[in-house]
C-alpha cells in the first residue's frame, strides 16, 4: 500500500495544520496507519498510529495533547490535525501502513511522497 501525504505548509508557532493521507490505488481500511516525520539531519520517527477501525491511537509524548489522528475509511483517508505547532515540529511528514510486532510498529516497505511542514518562531 503506497500512501501520499498532503496538506503541509508554512505556519507560525502556535498555528495549526491538517494533514491528509490517502491511497489512490488500494484500500486502507484494513490497515493501521502511522504518521512519521523526518527533520533535516535526523532519522525518520513515528509520531502517531491509528488502528484500522479508528478506535485506538498511540501518540509520541511530544505531540500528545496537540496532535489528533483520525480516519475516514469511506474516503480512504487518514488525517492528522496539528495544533499549537512548535518550531521543533518542522519536518517532512509521511504516512504509511504499519504492522505491530510487540511494542514496535513496522512500516510498509514503500514510502510515498511526504509533505513539508515548516513552523516559524
Amino acid at each position: 500500500v503506497q500512501l501520499q501525504a498532503s496538506g503541509g505548509g508554512l505556519v507560525q508557532a502556535g498555528g495549526s495544520l491538517r494533514l491528509s493521507c490517502a491511497a489512490s490505488r488500494s484500500t486502507i481500511s484494513d490497515n493501521a496507519i502511522g504518521w512519521y516525520r523526518q527533520a533535516p539531519g535526523e532519522q525518520r520517527e513515528l509520531v502517531v498510529v491509528i488502528s484500522s477501525g479508528g478506535n485506538y491511537a498511540e501518540y509520541k509524548d511530544s505531540v500528545k495533547g496537540r496532535f489528533t489522528i483520525s480516519r475516514d475509511n469511506a474516503k480512504n483517508t487518514v488525517y492528522l490535525q496539528m495544533n499549537s505547532l512548535k518550531p521543533e515540529d518542522t519536518a517532512v511528514y509521511y504516512c504509511n501502513a504499519v504492522t505491530r510486532f510487540g511494542n514496535y510498529w513496522s512500516p510498509g516497505r514503500s514510502w510515498g511522497q511526504g509533505t513539508q511542514v515548516t513552523v516559524s518562531s
